[in-house]
């Protein structure tokens, strides 16, 4: 995905922000790339964190398990057929 995608979003940004430009499309891209995070990268990344912070697995997984709900994260890519499959059973 490229910052051209997003012009009228880096646009909006300059308008009601400070950012510049180069910034605005910095901070676009960061953001879309924190929210295409795979499940799997996202427990991955959260597991290292917390274990960062000392805390054990018996309090990792339930934390974790809690944070994915309320969690954007990239969908898994579908086949035609299973798109297929999620519309007509």
């Amino acid at each position: 995905m490229t910052w051209q995608q997003h012009e009228d979003l880096i646009a909006h940004l300059t308008r009601t922000s400070s950012l510049r430009p180069g910034e605005a499309a910095r901070v676009v891209a960061d953001v879309l790339a924190y929210f295409s995070e795979p499940v799997e990268e996202f427990v991955r990344r959260r597991h290292a964190e917390l274990r960062g912070r000392g805390l054990a697995n018996d309090e990792i997984f339930p934390r974790i398990a809690a944070e994915l709900p309320g969690r954007r994260v990239a969908a898994p890519e579908l086949s035609l057929r299973q798109l297929r499959r999620i519309v007509y059973g």
